[in-house]
């Protein structure tokens, strides 16, 4: 995620931070190198224009250029300021209503709009909610509304039927009776997306809007359409209030134009942040934590957080009294290891909050994504038990039919191998510690252990 913006800045701060001492000029060509990484990356201008003077302005103060480290001071500086830029600190939603909240959720066609609808709807689950209902107004693609009754099944939430036939109104109506006379916590209204900003559609969603009365409106933009995206959401917002934005295929932006201009060009923040397809791929977006990744820093803080939501508390016990009573770490343990980095999106999103992961160079990148996960299991599932518990006894034959029966190659197998080598090493370390989510927090350094490099 922004991968090419984090390289461009990333490589223009590291000068600076091997300076023993700054001047202006020094500043100054930084600060252009900046403005470029920005522009490239598809910020829209006067956001460009604003940021770069505000840095200046506070780089080129007398604190900076006396401190004993000015290049880590002006990286600093760079960073508040881009937290500044995104919103500074996460905007939760409102849910302090009588229930049911109403959030109405609404976005160009093509943005992914009904898919978060149902990422949203299971967030809120996963968070505290007790019940969430959904209903679809689209009475323009009966598609839209089969796709959200199979994503509310999908996860937990109680689907609200509609049909092509009806009124969005009337159907928005009927929802939230529906919602108040069952006691659901949350009503998320899935409006008609739109190919643009025409007004015969905002009319239709004002409607519903009125009728509504939501807690939150918020709309779904493509982060991939870059500083269009900020363009799209100020217009909309014009004709409808909105209370935030919800940033969708974020895992495909190499650049983060709209990530960085959202918040200035529209003053709405930005509540969440889709990273996948999967409906649990939302976060809620914090811009303190984006500023730190977006420069290289990693977001280690999201992903204890990840861990201790996502990890098999049970399993990972399991292991630590395992571990605790001597008994070795196996391959059966590395195999339920790599499927809970599975559960949290794979290693690429991993590595996208780890101090450096995102800098790495593509190739690295890849040579770690879900295929590299599945290849793994592949191998370790070509195994006999024995061999699992007892990794010692795989040598030549042994590797070569593991190599065959899993469609891999010996070197494939001798790099698993080695992998596990080093996270039983890890574990070893760690064996009265315990638990995945402390195998999170001794990752703050740098890279995973036993991952290929």
């Amino acid at each position: 995620m922004f991968e090419n913006l984090t390289q461009r800045l990333s490589k223009t701060l590291d000068q600076l931070r091997g300076r023993g001492r700054l001047t202006e000029a020094n500043i100054k060509d930084a600060l252009r190198d900046v403005r470029m990484a920005l522009l490239e990356a598809d910020v829209a201008l006067p956001v460009v224009r604003d940021f770069v003077e505000r840095v200046r302005e506070r780089a080129v103060g007398q604190d900076v250029l006396a401190s004993l480290s000015p290049g880590q001071e002006v990286i600093r500086i760079v960073r508040d300021e881009l937290s500044v830029l995104m919103g500074e600190a996460n905007e939760a939603l409102n849910l302090r209503v009588a229930p049911p909240a109403v959030l109405l959720v609404a976005g160009l066609q093509g943005s992914g709009k009904t898919t978060t609808v149902a990422k949203l709807a299971r967030w809120l689950l996963e968070h505290g909610t007790r019940s969430v209902l959904v209903a679809s107004c689209d009475v323009y693609r009966p598609a839209a509304i089969e796709q959200l009754e199979t994503l509310a099944t999908e996860v937990g939430a109680v689907f609200f039927p509609s049909d092509a036939s009806q009124d969005p109104v009337a159907i928005a109506e009927a929802a939230i009776t529906e919602g108040r006379r069952r006691f659901h916590d949350v009503v998320i209204l899935d409006t008609a997306g739109r190919l643009h900003v025409d007004e015969e559609m905002m009319a239709e969603v004002r409607r519903v809007h009125a009728v509504a009365a939501p807690a939150e409106t918020l709309f779904v933009v493509d982060s991939m359409s870059g500083q269009d995206a900020a363009n799209v959401a100020r217009a909309f917002d014009e004709a409808l209030p909105l209370s935030g934005v919800i940033l969708t295929k974020a895992d495909g932006d190499a650049r983060g134009g709209a990530a960085l201009s959202v918040r200035h060009v529209t003053g709405k923040p930005i509540k969440f942040i889709g990273i996948g397809e999967k409906t649990d791929a939302l976060q809620a977006f914090h811009p303190e934590r984006m500023a730190s990744r977006i420069l290289g820093m990693g977001d280690v803080l999201s992903l204890i957080e990840e861990a201790e939501h996502k990890v098999d508390r049970d399993k990972a016990e399991k292991l630590a009294s395992k571990l605790k009573k001597g008994r070795g770490f196996d391959l059966e343990d590395f195999a339920e290891q790599l499927e809970q980095m599975r559960e949290m999106g794979g290693m690429a999103a991993l590595l996208d909050k780890l101090p450096g992961g995102a800098a790495l160079p593509p190739g690295a990148s890849a040579r770690m994504g879900d295929q590299e996960l599945k290849r793994m299991h592949a191998i370790i599932g070509s195994m006999t038990r024995q061999e699992r518990l007892h990794p010692a006894i795989i040598k030549g034959s042994r590797k070569r039919r593991i190599a065959a029966g899993s469609g891999n190659q010996v070197q494939d197998v001798n790099r698993l191998l080695k992998q596990f080598a080093q996270m039983q090493k890890m574990m070893k370390r760690m064996k009265k510690k315990g638990g995945l989510a402390r195998l999170m927090q001794g990752m703050k350094g740098g890279m995973p252990p036993g991952m290929p490099g």
